[in-house]
């Protein structure tokens, strides 16, 4: 059961609140205000059955310690301990304490497969190259609840532009640590590991898919997958891998774990869609942690605008 957070329990610290203030007026944590003019325009609708004033407002309307809905971010406290990370654990609520010695730091991340400038990266050198912008997203999890999160990170576009994709690649493979010793959720013989995601490129290419190393302007903790993990904003939970070590362009359709373990219930598109329920339950609405009250679910979670001519033309009922 998803477990209830009072309102007095919500507590942002102080010098974040203060670094976020000094930011926005220094005009540095812009990130957000650029995501509509970089997006792809919205098009025709894809084949949804939602309407069109499901998509969220402009993000440059975003306010410190909101996002652009007017939503408050959720606390750091129920952030870090509250997770769904399956290579630990499948209770949500210990990972925070079985992470809490997880290595994270040498990390090597190796970019390859169908691209002209293959490379492996220390992490301490790509987050030199790539400086941190911050983003506030919702996060929207296949079972129904949800959270605001500010992340810290940066465009995967840009590290796909270095690696320079051939023609030939239509696909992001994405694949995690494999280390049981350290993972003891890895032991589990219910999944296929390591942990195996993917995108379609235009998908991965968009502005709004982050490659995050932080939250709430600190590193990333463990339990929220430290030290690399995906945010593509627009999609259920389950498809921001954590801890990736590689990234592969490849030419077909990527198998994810959650595919191989349920492909009924867990597709490769899993775009958030209030229209189409999960087997076992409804997705129309939403329990934001740390509040009471539930909220309705909006197509694409709100970032249609950014995201929906992706999918022109799709049945996203067949493609889920």
């Amino acid at each position: 059961m998803t477990p209830k957070f009072r309102s007095s329990e919500i507590t942002p610290e102080a010098e974040y609140w203060s670094r976020r203030r000094f930011l926005k007026a220094a005009g540095v944590a812009a990130g957000a205000l650029a995501l509509s003019a970089c997006a792809p325009g919205l098009g025709q609708p894809a084949t949804t059955g939602a309407p069109a004033s499901t998509s969220a407002p402009a993000a440059s309307t975003s306010q410190p310690g909101k996002d652009e809905l007017g939503d408050a971010e959720t606390s750091y406290d129920s952030v870090t301990s509250y997770n769904n990370y399956y290579e630990f654990s499948q209770s949500k609520d210990n990972v925070a304490v079985l992470a809490k010695n997880f290595k994270t730091s040498p990390w090597m991340v190796e970019v390859g497969g169908l691209v002209n400038n293959p490379k492996t990266y220390d992490l301490d050198d790509l987050r030199k190259k790539f400086p941190a912008e911050e983003r506030i997203y919702r996060m929207r999890c296949v079972e129904a609840w949800s959270m605001v999160i500010p992340w810290d990170g940066f465009p995967l576009a840009k590290l796909l532009k270095e690696a320079d994709p051939t023609s030939a690649a239509k696909y992001v493979r994405f694949e995690a640590l494999l280390d049981p010793k350290e993972m003891p959720g890895q032991q589990s013989p219910y999944f296929n590991w390591p942990y195996v995601e993917g995108l379609r490129l235009d998908e991965a290419q968009n502005d709004l898919t982050l490659l995050a190393t932080g939250l709430y302007g600190k590193d990333l903790p463990p339990q929220n997958g430290a030290p690399l993990r995906l945010v593509v904003p627009w999609k259920y939970g389950f498809k921001s891998i954590k801890a990736i070590v590689k990234i592969d362009l490849v030419a077909d359709m990527p198998v994810s774990l959650w595919m191989n373990a349920s492909p009924t219930e867990y597709g490769f598109y899993a775009n958030v869609n209030p229209t189409v329920d999960h087997p076992r339950w409804s997705q129309a609405t939403e329990e934001r942690i740390g509040e009471n009250a539930r909220h309705k679910t909006l197509m694409f979670n709100g970032y249609g605008d950014q995201v929906a001519s992706l999918y022109q033309g799709m049945d996203l009922r067949a493609n889920f």
